[in-house]
Order: C-alpha cells, then structure tokens, then sequence
C-alpha cells in the first residue's frame, strides 16, 4: 500500500519533491498545505492531491509522511508538531537555523515513532559517493582539504538575500558542503572564521579553517557575489602523492604518483 505523504510549502522545492513524488508507485501525495492557499490549490490537483489551510489540517489528514518545504527559518515548528504526531519527516535543509533549535528536533526524532531526515542530497551523489568509497576502503588517506563554494549573486531570486527568510547566506547552498565535510573528513573538533558583509547587508564571504577530530585540517571558502565561475562547486581532498578532486555533483578525477585516471563511478554517470 502507497506511502501516504502530505507536501506543507508549495513553492519551488515543495512543487519539486511532490512532482518527483507523484511518479513513484511507493507513496501517494494526498495533501498540500501552504500559507498562501492559491498555490497549495495550483499544486494539489497537478499531484492528485488535495490542497488544505494549515499544517494541523495535514496531520489530520492521515498522513504518514511529512515534506517540509518551507522556508529555513520556518523548519522546528512543523518538524516538531509532526514528529510529536508520530509521522515520518523529511525536511528540506536546513535541520535549522539556531543550535537550539536543532538540538529540540535531533531530541524529537530520538524519541519519536517517525523517522527523520534533512535533505542534504550531496550524500548521494556520483562524485561525492565515490570520494567516500575511496576513504572508506583505505585507497585514499586523506590529510588535508580544500573546500569551496561560490555563488552569483543573492537578488534572484529576491529571497535568497533576506535573512529573515533564509538565515543568512550560509544557510543557503553553502550548508551542503559543510555537511559534505563532515560525511567526507568526520566529526569537526574546531573552526577558525573570518568574513565580512561587501556587496550584500549581511555577512557575503567567508574563509573557514575546519580541523577535524581525526587530524586533517580543511580550507572552506564560499562567497555569494563571485559569479557563477564553473565549477562553482568544488572539493579537493589530498593524500600521500595522491588527490581527489570533484567537478560539480557529477564528475571526479584522481590524480597519485604514476598518474591519473577517473574515479570509478557507481552509478555509471561519471
């Protein structure tokens, strides 16, 4: 019997996930919610759902599954109610945008029914899964890092520079690669930051010094007004007369002493 899922934001990410939803024979979209009614009742009928007023009238629908899809600063509260309810959640990233706020849903999700999940896709793609293969299997032993992110601009769309709306700047793509730091390197130990507010009102360009508790160290950069120079995207993990460096999602290379030669794909993509 079909996961029954319910949607609570119908904006662009909430229109994604229930489109891509909609095409698995696994779960059933029964619900959308949105804080602007017109677009849950654009989205509900193009899914075969059925658009309500708020996120209580989701829960009583019966779902079993919650998308949260709202904006980041938006996230504790419906995670919260829902994992409370007993129902199963995947929340767009960020988990949240305070410590505090964070430690209240890792406490929920411990003791609830329902599972938890924040959408950090970078763990699942191509060429950050083969990055992790080669840790994992000892062929690649890393010591250091280079890390790097940069963005465009924060005007289109206009939200992306409002804080009230996404956190700030790092909370944005930035928080992806922080967390592919962390899957990749382990658990951090310490963090040097330095950075400043020049094109935008809030803080736009950063350069972190990451120490991990296993040794390596790892330079983190990520500026919002750089341009979208390709590849905008970026991780370079060094070992012994060896590195591996990522292009986009996608595509990896890996260069050791006698030469170089692609990473070995998983999913045949790369």
């Amino acid at each position: 019997m079909a996961l029954r899922v319910g949607i609570l934001g119908a904006g662009y990410m909430g229109t994604t996930h229930a489109t891509l939803l909609a095409r698995d024979e696994r779960v059933k979209v029964t619900t959308v919610a949105d804080t602007d009614a017109a677009r849950a009742e654009v989205l509900a009928p193009k899914v075969g759902a059925k658009a309500v007023a708020s996120l209580e009238a989701l829960l009583d629908a019966g779902i079993e599954a919650l998308f949260v899809t709202t904006p980041n600063t938006t996230h504790r509260a419906p995670v919260l109610a829902a994992l409370e309810a007993g129902v199963h959640v995947f929340s767009e990233k960020p988990m949240a945008t305070s410590l505090a706020d964070a430690r209240r849903i890792l406490e929920a999700a411990s003791r609830g029914r329902g599972l938890y999940q924040v959408g950090h896709n970078r763990r699942f793609a191509p060429a950050y899964k083969a990055a992790k293969a080669r840790i994992a299997d000892g062929s690649l032993r890393v010591t250091s890092a280079h890390i790097k992110m940069n963005r465009g601009e924060l005007r289109q769309p206009p939200w992306v520079g409002d804080r009230a709306v996404t956190g700030g700047f790092l909370y944005e793509s930035t928080i992806h690669l922080l967390d592919m730091a962390r899957w990749l390197l382990g658990e951090v130990a310490w963090v040097q930051v330095a950075g400043g507010a020049h094109v935008y009102r809030e803080p736009d360009d950063f350069s972190m010094l990451l120490g991990f508790a296993s040794g390596v160290h790892a330079a983190f950069t990520s500026c919002a007004h750089s341009t979208w120079l390709f590849p905008f995207e970026r991780v370079e993990l060094f070992g012994a007369h060896a590195a591996l460096v990522t292009e986009e999602m996608d595509g990896a290379l890996v260069e050791e002493a006698a030469g170089h030669s692609p990473v070995p794909d998983p999913g045949g993509l790369l």
